[in-house]
């Protein structure tokens, strides 16, 4: 029992946006501060769990849960957002069974946005509690400023369509708002400000940024002038946690062709896990490629018109007849230059393939790390959730990305403009600046992560060293009873 190790309890939503931060950040902790983790995931399909842990790692054990059928509990129509809160909510019994099935208690338990309801199993169980935001400083000071501000001001915000205030941070434009916000008696709205409740309740809370990304909104996080009387518990930035690329990834006839392009010519477009595009705007962002005349990888799924998430569980294979989706001829046309890849891509080995030079995104924040550590310049695409949010800092704050005048998700965005911002990224003057700025954001984030002083190492060495004198302190109190 003197060398006993702090066992750590990480639990993550559906959604390879949760489920990949939180792989990654087990990892670490097993890695580089000595940590038991098991791993809880609330899946919708076990083997995307399996698919990501190929190999086994020393120390990690993954426990799938038991699926919940939640159709009677939740209207048809509701929010992809509201569905995995719901499901979260459901599996709190099947958590509570895992964790003391377990040979070792935790020590502590850390879950992800969704899971703060699980906060009330770490108490009874005599586990520390801590919320790991997968996204931005940004999205947690709003996350946990909202339930805080007065009617008045929501309805400047969602009626006058002003921009939200925030201590210390930046505004959030109504056009960059998150959809949670746009009805005040939807599932979502009450949902989310009842999770921006609950975080500050938690031992501290973790975000997958860095000192040097976010430095003024992580200050307002710090500062009880600010944001720090909301916040209440400490804030650790412990990113960039993201997929690197694994050893063990097979050589496709994707990266095969990525081998033969030359030196960052390539444009990769995806729309994450869950992101789908209209008929109509799946027409102009072909169009817009073809148009362009610049080598691309496009992961093209079956267009859902009216839903931009409708992919997120929708596991149906659309890998036939993709070319039904397309324009007439578009594949032919573009046979020399394009290659269409049907539902999925490595995405992780694409964005560090030399040949790559730009993503076109969704702005997911996993798929935005991914490519600013792989020093790859965007095209920022929001879709849904806070990937507007996202957009904007990356645009107008970061710099490491260029974006449709008006909102993708409000509009079809023509091929005029889709070709423009491709010829920007790839061969404008622009371009090349954004390219130099995003690969500097590179090495920041290499070097947060660096375990001798690095921001984000030291970090979460802060926890690592809470955990461990609560583990010492258990002990010492059972030895005395």
């Amino acid at each position: 029992m003197q060398n006993a190790k702090p066992h750590a309890a990480l639990l993550a939503s559906p959604g390879m946006g949760h489920l990949i931060p939180v792989l990654e950040l087990g990892k670490r902790l097993v890695t580089y501060h000595g940590f038991h983790v098991t791993l809880f995931v609330v899946a919708t399909d076990v083997s995307t769990t399996q698919s990501l842990l190929e190999e086994p790692y020393p120390n990690l054990n993954v426990v799938n849960l038991p699926l919940v059928d939640i159709s009677g509990l939740i209207d048809p129509t509701a929010t992809i957002v509201t569905k995995i809160i719901v499901m979260m909510r459901e599996t709190l019994p099947s958590l509570r069974s895992a964790i003391l099935a377990l040979k070792s208690p935790p020590t502590a338990l850390i879950v992800d946005l969704f899971g703060t309801e699980a906060f009330a199993v770490a108490e009874e169980l005599n586990m520390l509690k801590y919320v790991f935001d997968t996204s931005t400083a940004w999205f947690l000071a709003i996350t946990i400023y909202v339930p805080t501000i007065d009617k008045s001001v929501e309805d400047e915000h969602i009626i006058q369509k002003q921009p939200l205030r925030i201590p210390g941070c930046k505004s959030v434009p109504f056009d960059d708002t998150l959809g949670a916000f746009l009805d005040r008696n939807d599932q979502t709205f009450i949902e989310f400000k009842r999770i921006g409740i609950e975080m500050p309740m938690a031992d501290g809370i973790l975000m997958n940024t860095w000192e040097d990304l976010e430095p003024t909104t992580i200050g307002a996080l710090r500062d009880f002038q600010m944001l720090g009387r909301v916040a209440k518990v400490p804030v650790y930035p412990i990113g960039p946690l993201a997929r690197p690329v694994g050893p063990s990834v097979p050589r496709n006839h994707v990266l095969n062709w990525l081998q033969k392009q030359p030196n960052e010519s390539v444009i990769y477009v995806s729309f994450g896990s869950g992101g789908t595009l209209s008929s109509d705007q799946m027409t102009e962002l072909a169009w817009g490629l073809e148009l362009s005349k610049q080598r691309f990888i496009w992961v093209v799924r079956p267009p859902i018109d009216n839903d931009a998430s409708g992919a997120f569980f929708n596991l149906a294979d659309g890998s036939e007849g993709a070319q039904k989706f397309l324009p007439e001829g578009f594949l032919a046309r573009t046979r020399e230059v394009g290659l269409v890849v049907p539902m999925w891509a490595p995405q992780v080995e694409i964005l560090a393939h030399p040949s790559t030079g730009g993503f076109l995104s969704h702005c997911g924040w996993n798929s935005t790390l991914e490519s600013i550590i792989n020093g790859v310049p965007m095209i920022a695409w929001p879709l849904y959730a806070e990937q507007n949010m996202n957009a904007a800092m990356l645009t107008e704050e970061l710099g490491v990305a260029v974006r449709p005048k008006t909102s993708a998700s409000e509009r079809v965005v023509s091929r005029a403009e889709i070709e423009m911002l491709v010829r920007k990224i790839m061969e404008d003057e622009e371009g090349f600046e954004i390219r130099k700025r995003v690969k500097e954001l590179k090495y920041s984030g290499e070097k947060a992560l660096r375990s001798k002083g690095g921001s984000s190492y030291n970090s979460l060495s802060q926890i690592a060293k809470h955990c461990e004198h609560s583990l010492h302190f258990q002990k010492a109190k059972a030895q005395g009873a």
